[in-house]
């Protein structure tokens, strides 16, 4: 795919990065796909509990980012700690919700959300254990090399009362830069200008 090109997939759009572009620049309307009703997990008391991504982003404002796998090095060095790091100027764009959905199980999701402390920064990380939510958006990701295997490719994606206003997709799952926490909020404060 050519760089810095939108390319839309699924009636939602991909973007390349492009330092100093604005949200009319770097960022097509998706013509509103709106979110599958898929059933996602998360930890709770007794063990896991399952989440209707719908139910949680109905009539909300949400940033939804996607990463191949928990603890695996860019998604844990930079990706998470990218949307810690901006998730107060991102909420202060009217973001109601800031949800992280993994392809792992919930146990993995689970300990991966206390690793990074990502509750201190009111995000939510949700496991696809099956990769339903990411086949649903079109974004899967295979690299047997390094073993992993219908995964998601690494992404963000502004989410308004469940469709999709805008995703950013990495080429590369070893790269986070269009689909980092401050690309998004660059997106964010963009589309306020």
């Amino acid at each position: 795919m050519p760089r810095n090109r939108p390319e839309f997939i699924f009636n939602v759009v991909v973007a390349e990065r492009n330092p100093g572009k604005r949200r009319d620049e770097n960022m097509t309307s998706p013509e509103n796909a709106s979110i599958a009703e898929i059933d996602l997990f998360v930890m709770g008391d007794d063990g896991p509990e399952t989440v209707r991504l719908g139910d949680l982003i109905r009539g909300k404002r949400a940033v939804i980012f996607t990463v191949p796998g928990a603890f695996t090095p860019t998604c844990h060095n930079e990706h998470m700690p990218g949307f810690i790091r901006n998730s107060e100027a991102i909420r202060a764009h009217g973001v109601d919700e800031i949800i992280c959905v993994t392809v792992n199980d919930p146990f993995v999701a689970d300990a991966w959300a206390r690793a990074t402390d990502a509750a201190s920064a009111g995000i939510r990380v949700l496991a696809d254990p099956g990769a339903e939510l990411t086949r649903a958006l079109g974004i899967e990701l295979n690299a047997p090399a390094v073993g992993l295997l219908d995964r998601a490719h690494r992404c963000s994606m502004l989410v308004e009362d469940g469709r999709i206003q805008g995703l950013y997709r990495e080429d590369n799952p070893g790269v986070c830069e269009v689909s980092s926490g401050e690309s998004l909020l660059d997106h964010l404060s963009g589309a306020a200008a």
